[in-house]
C-alpha cells in the first residue's frame, strides 16, 4: 500500500439482514487531504462510516488504516489508532456540561496532563466553548452544539477525523462557519473524511471525492472533475 494513503476501503460489500447495502466499494483517503463522500439519503453513506468503525457486517473486502487491516475490529480499537468521528446530528450529552462533553472525547487516554493540553487548541478554534465551559450542553444553541461535537472529536487527538453530515439541521450562517472550521482543521494537518449532502460547500473545501448511489461508487476524482460529472451536475447544480 502507498504510504501516503491513510485509509483505504478495498472492494467492500456489507449486509443488513439479507440486504446488501454496499456493493464492491473502494476508496482511498490520502494523508493530510480532505476527501468527501457525496450521496443522497439512503445511498449508503452511513453504512460506509459504520463499516470503518466496525459497526456493520462486512462480507467481502477489507479496510486498511495506515497499511494495517482493521476490517471488523472493535470501534474503541479504531479510535485508539487515531480515527475520530463527529456524528450526524451532533449527539452531544445534553445533561452534561460543555467541559464534561469535551472530556468524553478523550476517554481513551489516562494521561491527565495530555488531556488538559488538548483544551487549548480546541478553545482557540471555539472561544465560545471556553466562555461556556460550565454551561449545560443541552442549553446551547444549535450552532454551539455543533461546535461542541467537533471540539469533542478533536479531544481524541485524531490523525483522521470523519464528519458525518455536519451541516444537517444548521442555519445557513452556521453551515458556512462549520465548513470554514473543517477547512482549518484540515489545514492544521489532520486528514478529513467529509460525508455530506451539501455538495456546494463540500466541493469548495475538499481535495477529491466520491459519489455514492445505491451502495455503489459511481463517480470519483478531484473536486473539479466531480463538478463536471453529469449525474452530479444534475443532482446538485441543476
Amino acid at each position: 500500500m502507498d504510504n501516503d494513503i491513510q485509509l483505504e476501503l478495498k472492494n467492500i460489500t456489507t449486509v443488513y439482514g439479507n440486504n446488501k447495502m454496499l456493493l464492491d466499494v473502494s476508496l482511498q483517503i490520502p494523508k493530510g487531504e480532505c476527501v468527501c463522500l457525496l450521496g443522497s439519503n439512503g445511498a449508503g453513506k452511513s453504512t460506509l462510516i459504520k463499516s470503518v468503525l466496525g459497526l456493520v457486517k462486512i462480507v467481502d473486502g477489507s479496510i486498511l488504516y495506515k497499511g494495517d487491516d482493521i476490517t471488523g475490529q472493535k470501534t474503541y480499537t479504531t479510535v485508539r489508532q487515531g480515527i475520530s468521528i463527529v456524528p450526524e446530528g451532533k449527539r452531544i450529552f445534553p445533561k452534561m456540561s460543555v467541559l464534561e462533553n469535551l472530556k468524553m472525547g478523550a476517554y481513551k487516554d489516562n494521561d491527565k496532563k495530555a488531556i488538559e493540553a488538548r483544551f487549548e487548541p480546541v478553545f482557540k478554534i471555539f472561544p465560545r466553548l471556553q466562555e461556556r465551559t460550565n454551561q449545560v450542553a443541552g442549553t446551547l444553541s444549535g450552532g454551539e452544539q455543533s461546535m461542541l461535537a467537533i471540539g469533542r472529536g478533536l479531544m481524541a487527538d485524531p490523525e483522521l477525523i470523519i464528519f458525518d453530515e455536519p451541516s444537517l439541521g444548521l442555519a445557513p450562517v452556521f453551515v458556512k462557519e462549520t465548513f470554514e472550521i473543517i477547512k482549518r482543521i484540515n489545514d492544521s494537518g489532520i486528514t478529513v473524511f467529509l460525508v455530506e449532502q451539501n455538495a456546494h460547500m463540500t466541493l469548495k473545501i475538499s481535495d477529491r471525492g466520491y459519489f455514492l448511489q445505491k451502495g455503489q461508487i459511481i463517480a470519483s476524482g478531484t473536486t473539479d472533475e466531480l463538478k463536471d460529472v453529469d449525474i452530479i451536475k444534475k443532482a446538485y447544480f441543476g
